[in-house]
């Protein structure tokens, strides 16, 4: 059955009513799910895979498809909806999970992390081009989501920390100099990321991950082995944010928890908030703002007291992104507000900033509370009186961004957000300008999260605006112009 992705189960099938429920209600014909789930199947490698409008109308009169189809199916009803669509909720039968490479409830034990890093990220390089990475992941989401999240909080016994080696070894010298280039090369990453977004050095990130595994599990002085445990928690936020922004969602949060897990047995606080808070953030993606606001008071919680200012700042504007997706008004703009008034300390402490928060920047800053009033207007039903409150805020991360050709990611997303303010405004022409500027960038970098926001902000003009000829022109311009998938590489 080579490229069909189906298990061939025809004989006494029902219809999928459930699958087919999800699919009349998420407006596409049988040909454009099919084109979503080849793109999808192409951006996880998965080449093997050839989906048409007959394989679909199989799948709804109950066909069984194999993996990945079921967890690709999962992600695109996912993103359609806005929330956490499950295999099972699609009348799809789950792959058998191993509590190795798929669940976010893993034991918080230095060795254990260092195996379970080494393996994922090992199945991530050598499988993922044979489409078999992530067959069996599925987004956690509520309680059993947070719930083992929230032991990141509890001490580690004394002794239990390090690495995964045996104390019979002789440790191993890793000399300082080494250890700053491994340092190096994860700033030389970040940069590459947000300049090109995180397409295009997905696997070199995920290859220098696999290799530190390799160190930790040899024995090494408990200073090495704190600050390799570092470098392992920033490589794997890193791999995990990179996942993010190619939609491979379930992937991601895997890495974002086994960096939770590395960051503490490095005893950092601090790099464990900021990895908290890109759980949440995906958590927003996802339609799921409870948890993000739960994830975020987790960060808040365990880094009061050792956080920079300007990470206390960013963990204040993700709270507020949570609470303007919940509706919530008045605590999205005391958070706003927080986040602006601890913000102006940053730099002024003793000690420097890590490299790893470097990026929230006054742009960064202003991006985010201008989104947080974006999304408080589509919450209260497009309301013209929030998306002013957001306008000069977007303007100025706009203005901002320009002048920065080292965000070039940002740039594109802080256009396409002042876009999407215009035409909450009834501004269609100001906002076509503005969506022209952002896919000029989208074209220069690797990002389907840009993609993807260009889209939705295009097909929403083309769906209120339809008649304007700028908007026609843009949308000719945009399926002629935009590629269909960045494929994670």
């Amino acid at each position: 059955m080579g490229g069909n992705g189906t298990d061939g189960t025809t004989a006494g099938k029902r219809p999928n009513e459930r699958l087919g429920s999800w699919f009349v209600r998420s407006g596409w014909s049988k040909g454009e799910l099919a084109r979503q789930v080849n793109r999808r199947a192409r951006q996880m490698g998965a080449h093997h895979v050839s989906t048409d409008t007959s394989r679909v109308r199989r799948w709804l009169d109950g066909e069984q498809p194999r993996e990945p189809i079921p967890r690709i199916l999962s992600e695109l009803f996912s993103e359609r909806f806005g929330s956490v669509v499950a295999v099972e909720d699609l009348g799809l039968r789950a792959a058998h999970q191993s509590p190795s490479v798929s669940g976010v409830d893993l034991p918080w034990a230095g060795p254990q992390t260092v195996s379970l890093l080494s393996e994922f990220s090992r199945s991530d390089l050598m499988l993922a081009r044979r489409g078999f990475l992530g067959s069996s992941l599925q987004l956690a989401a509520g309680p059993a989501l947070i719930e083992p999240m929230q032991r990141w909080l509890v001490p580690t016994p004394a002794g239990e920390a390090g690495a995964a080696g045996t104390e019979a070894r002789r440790p191993r010298r890793l000399s300082p100099m080494e250890l700053d280039l491994l340092e190096s090369t994860i700033s030389m990453f970040r940069t590459w990321d947000a300049q090109s977004g995180g397409g295009l050095r997905r696997k070199a990130v995920v290859g220098q991950l696999h290799e530190v595994t390799d160190l930790l599990q040899e024995a090494h002085p408990p200073a090495t082995a704190k600050r390799l445990f570092t470098v392992a928690a920033e490589l794997a936020e890193l791999a995990g944010w990179m996942s993010y922004d190619v939609g491979l969602q379930p992937t991601a949060q895997k890495y974002f928890v086994l960096a939770l897990h590395a960051a503490k047995e490095a005893g950092d606080k601090p790099l464990g908030s900021y990895i908290l808070s890109s759980m949440s953030r995906q958590m927003i993606h996802l339609g799921r703002p409870d948890d993000a606001l739960e994830l975020i008071h987790l960060a808040q919680y365990g880094s009061r007291d050792c956080a920079t200012a300007r990470t206390q700042a960013m963990l204040y504007a993700m709270e507020a992104r949570a609470y303007a997706n919940m509706g919530q008004p008045s605590k999205c703009k005391r958070a706003v507000r927080m986040a602006e008034d601890t913000f102006s300390d940053a730099g002024l402490e003793a000690e420097p900033d890590p490299d790893w928060i470097r990026f929230f920047t006054e742009a960064e800053l202003n991006g985010e509370n201008s989104h947080s009033y974006r999304d408080l207007a589509y919450v209260a039903g497009r309301s013209p009186t929030y998306a002013s409150l957001a306008e000069p805020v977007m303007e100025r991360a706009v203005a901002l961004f320009a002048k920065d050709t080292a965000h070039k990611r940002s740039y594109a997303l802080n256009l396409i957000g002042m876009a999407t303010v215009h035409l909450l405004k009834r501004e269609p022409e100001q906002s076509v300008v503005l969506a022209e500027q952002a896919l000029g960038v989208a074209r220069s970098i690797r990002s389907e999260r840009v993609n993807n926001r260009l889209r939705k902000t295009v097909d929403t003009a083309a769906r209120d605006y339809g008649d304007i000829a700028e908007v026609v022109q843009l949308t000719d311009r945009l399926t002629q112009l935009l590629p269909e998938s960045a494929e994670a590489v």
